[in-house]
């Protein structure tokens, strides 16, 4: 089973759950901004040309996400910060 890329940036504290085909470049022609009604942070969702989910941003992801899913995440942030 492959699994999502997902990168972390810690100083914004946002990740990025990409639900393409790994080495595909597929960009966001649509954003859906969601508020979660009791979670702390905000998920935003985008959508190909035709309408496909092609990924997730969590914002607030420190709060939200499993801790072993950012620590295994892609850094995009140096990691000190």
């Amino acid at each position: 089973m492959t699994h999502p890329r997902v990168t972390y940036d810690r100083a914004a504290d946002a990740a990025y759950v990409y639900l393409t085909v790994p080495g595909t470049l597929t960009r966001a022609a649509r954003t859906v901004a969601c508020d979660p009604v009791g979670i702390d942070g905000t998920v935003n969702l985008d959508f190909d040309e035709e309408g496909r989910l092609v990924g997730v941003e969590v914002l607030g992801a420190a709060a939200t996400l499993p801790a072993r899913l950012l620590e295994s995440a892609e850094r995009l942030d140096p990691r000190g910060a």
